[in-house]
């Protein structure tokens, strides 16, 4: 894997030290399920169940500052309204030693999909330990060990990584009625506003500051979540944090031909062009920006009919993402990202990945036609990541259940239900809602510049139509240098850490502020 030198979607998207102090202590295993409400009883049921939960104490250094903290490995089960066991959710809670429960933050962290594990977040983005992973360095046989990850957000808040069912060592432990539930759109959300709620009771932190962070399809899922925690549970959400979310599925279907998946795509291309000469910035997309949402996509509403209109995006399409005239030309200036991924390399024999375009592998099938290859970033990363939180979970967690733990699960994605019939699923009409209804609420979606997949282009453009809701702007876009987990990169790291933790003083200065009036 090579990072450029500088000088169906519905199914893709997956989106991603110090030794205890004291040895494991377990929780009482006779805790209260929570119940999920609509769910049937199962008609059979998995008599081997996950272990018992493991609390292990740590003290880790980091630039400037030494935290000690608690990690809580383990699973939190949802029954029926009958009390049968449905689901044991797999959990991971990082809580900081000595904080005033009642005003400390605590934040609930789900990555995407849908069918990846929480690991993505965990260990190379928010978490106190990190896995480096960084442009070349993304291969199946890097070295999964950790380091002390000096960006995590622990400073700030409590960490609670959630893995749906299906995923890390979560599963369902009912029937297929179950099984079919919560690999649904909407019992997804049940199943995950119950798992929440579960924590909150039985760790006694029902009266702390509450935020969500959710990767690529877990960015989907915040604005539906918040709503069904405040309208099923009686819980509000202090903050959202979306990351390389899906706003709307049918801005990003380019086999809809609908006009604005190109407009939307296309900054993002350009993005990657600028990366092989460079660093990337808004300022420098500003032209590529204007043209897609201006006369690219004027352009493209005139149809292929009419050529005037396929020659002249055709020439603006191919000087913006360094892509060869004639080919632009042959698909009328629509490009997906596949045509990027395959043809921008193509006299080198390399492909890129989807889930950042400034990244580079060979090409398995250089002289076909078409090929089939695996993408450099997100396949890559698979094998050190699955093998890091193993060990992670094992070694340094103590927690040591028996069974596979899925990463990313492609048979949840393959049996998930839409529950939309024709029409493509939104979150808009949710957040719209949520930050009409709460006015403290305050939400942060950020992308990387140069991810094809969910491209940071078409959530500007959704984002602005979506009116301010009060005399503070509490909805706001950043955007790095990097992809889809753009994380990976340390300045982006950094700068991501930065913009969540300004979110988050927000936040807390104006439930502090409101206390106060009260």
């Amino acid at each position: 894997m090579n990072r450029i030198s500088r000088p169906s979607l519905l199914a893709v998207l997956c989106l991603l030290l110090v030794a205890p102090v004291v040895a494991q202590a377990q929780e009482a295993p006779n805790r209260q399920p929570q119940p999920v409400r609509g769910e049937a009883r199962p008609q059979s049921a998995d008599t081997t169940r996950l272990p018992p939960n493991s609390v292990t104490r740590h003290t880790i250094t980091l630039p400037g500052r030494t935290l000690s903290l608690t990690a809580t490995a383990g699973s939190l089960t949802l029954i029926d309204t009958n009390g049968a066991p449905q689901a044991e959710i797999g959990f991971t809670a990082y809580t900081k030693d000595d904080a005033d429960l009642a005003t400390r933050p605590v934040t609930f962290a789900v990555n995407g999909g849908p069918g990846a594990s929480s690991a993505y977040l965990n260990l190379l983005a928010i978490g106190p330990w990190r896995l480096s992973l960084d442009g070349a360095g993304i291969s199946p046989s890097a070295s999964p060990s950790l380091m002390p990850n000096a960006e995590t957000w622990l400073d700030f808040t409590d960490l609670v990584f959630i893995d749906p069912p299906g995923t890390g060592y979560s599963r369902v432990i009912g029937g297929d009625q179950v099984r079919e539930r919560f690999y649904s759109l909407r019992g997804d959300i049940d199943g995950l506003a119950a798992a929440i709620m579960r924590w909150l009771k039985e760790k006694n932190r029902l009266l702390s500051p509450k935020f969500f962070v959710g990767e690529s399809y877990g960015g989907f899922r915040g604005p539906l979540l918040a709503e069904k925690l405040q309208s099923d549970q009686g819980i509000g959400l202090s903050g959202l944090v979306l990351v390389s979310p899906v706003l709307d599925f049918a801005w990003l279907d380019h086999a809809s031909s609908a006009p604005w998946t190109d407009a939307a795509r296309l900054p993002s291309m350009a993005a990657a062009a600028l990366a092989r000469k460079g660093p990337v910035s808004r300022e420098a997309l500003q032209d590529a920006e204007r043209y897609a949402s201006g006369e690219y996509l004027v352009d493209l509403m005139r149809g292929v009919q009419d050529r005037e209109a396929v020659e002249r995006i055709s020439g603006r399409v191919a000087a913006l993402t360094g892509l060869d005239l004639d080919l632009v030309r042959r698909l009328a200036g629509r490009v997906d990202a596949r045509a990027v991924q395959r043809e921008t390399l193509r006299r080198s024999a390399d492909v890129l990945s989807a889930y950042d375009a400034d990244v580079f592998g060979a090409d398995p099938n250089p002289a076909a036609y078409v090929s089939r290859f695996e993408d450099p970033v997100l396949t890559a990363m698979t094998a050190p990541l699955t093998s890091a939180i193993i060990d992670h979970l094992t070694n340094t967690l103590n927690y040591k259940p028996e069974g596979r733990y899925n990463l990313l699960n492609n048979a949840v994605t393959r049996a998930w239900r839409w529950d939309g019939g024709r029409n493509a699923p939104e979150n808009l009409e949710e957040l719209r809602q949520a930050l009409a209804l709460d006015g403290k609420l305050r939400v942060l979606v950020v992308h990387g510049f140069t991810d094809l997949v969910t491209p940071y282009y078409a959530s500007q453009l959704l984002i602005n139509q979506i009116p301010d809701l009060g005399p503070e702007k509490r909805l706001t876009l950043k955007v790095y240098e990097g992809g889809h987990m753009f994380y990976s990169r340390q300045g982006s790291r950094q700068a991501f850490r930065a913009d969540a933790q300004r979110l988050f003083e927000d936040a807390m200065r104006v439930q502090a502020n409101g206390s106060k009036k009260d």
